[in-house]
């Protein structure tokens, strides 16, 4: 079979890759690499290459956690490079760079019905108007579709839109969020969302909550403390995701009503579908719209959960795609 492209998604963690034909977001060996074990980008690409025994293509979309310009920096791995070398480096005819978010909105827009859980009813009343998409994970990811209404074919299209809205400050809502930031701040000084809202911040906000209470810190690990709390097994872990849960509602809510996103917001990322069952029980939808006057504002906004298996692959895809 003749494949168009090499698409690929590239986080903090993993490096996830797949072939696609022309005007297609139908994923074929999909394969996912560590970061960490390849110094740089063209190697794993090459790699990839060789574990699924197909030649070099001349078209790549791939999209990448970090700002996008003529030199890539990944803002939680060691790669970089710069982009016209790589594209060089790699005999790429076509390199597409996406935001690793921008290409995760463009997936909201081709997974499956059954691909998505709903938080949140809201209504349909403002479906086209902006969309939000945020995800923790490595890092926190943000980002947005913006309709663009086609006048000649009387349809809505989508543009995604490229942000670091991860990197806006925490803004804490109660007393214990309080005593949180300013643990956290002895640490980094600056304490913006994502180290609160990442797979390393759920280790430092579950640190940071057995300091407050006195307790004693049984885990170091995201995974260990996500698992805790499902398992009902340890109280500071139960707190630290509840907090954690809570804080992804206020942000959620906050990013809605600077985006204007009536029209629903999609929970992405690494770890809400891991913890499915926490936010499902936990304040997150409260939290959400606990605005004062813009309560029943963001009542009305639909939320769902991705439960998508390689959504930032899909939505690197739905570029090509799109693009035509």
């Amino acid at each position: 079979m003749s494949y168009y492209a090499l698409v690929g998604d590239i986080g903090g963690t993993n490096a996830r890759f797949a072939l696609v034909e022309k005007g297609s977001v139908e994923l074929s060996h999909i394969e996912v690499l560590s970061c960490n074990d390849f110094a740089n980008f063209d190697q794993a690409v090459t790699y990839y290459y060789q574990k699924i025994g197909v030649s070099a293509l001349d078209k790549a979309c791939i999209s990448f956690a970090c700002p996008i310009g003529t030199d890539i920096k990944m803002t939680n791995n060691h790669w970089a490079f710069n982009v016209q070398v790589m594209k060089e480096l790699l005999a790429l005819s076509h390199f597409v760079l996406l935001n690793d978010f921008t290409a995760m909105a463009y997936g909201m827009l081709f997974i499956e019905d059954d691909e998505k859980v709903l938080l949140q009813a809201g209504t349909d009343d403002h479906a086209n108007t902006p969309r939000l998409v945020l995800g923790p994970g490595t890092g926190l990811g943000v980002s947005c579709l913006v309709p663009q209404q086609r006048q000649t074919l009387q349809e809505t299209s989508w543009q995604a839109v490229a942000t670091e809205g991860g990197h806006l400050s925490f803004a804490p809502v109660n007393e214990l969020q309080v005593q949180v930031l300013t643990i956290l701040q002895q640490q980094y000084q600056r304490v913006s969302i994502e180290r609160i809202l990442s797979g390393d911040g759920i280790v430092a906000l579950y640190g940071a909550i057995c300091e407050i209470k006195g307790s004693a810190n049984n885990f170091d690990s995201a995974a260990e403390i996500t698992a805790a709390a499902i398992a009902g097994d340890d109280d500071m872990a139960i707190l630290a995701m509840e907090t954690f849960c809570q804080v992804l509602g206020a942000v959620t809510g906050d990013l809605v009503l600077a985006q204007g996103a009536r029209g629903g917001v999609y929970l992405c990322g690494g770890i809400p579908p891991r913890i499915k069952a926490l936010i499902k029980q936990s304040g997150f939808c409260s939290a959400m719209s606990d605005k004062g006057r813009f309560k029943q504002y963001l009542q009305q906004v639909p939320v769902w959960l991705c439960d998508a298996k390689y959504p930032g692959l899909i939505g690197s895809a739905a570029a090509l795609k799109i693009q035509g």
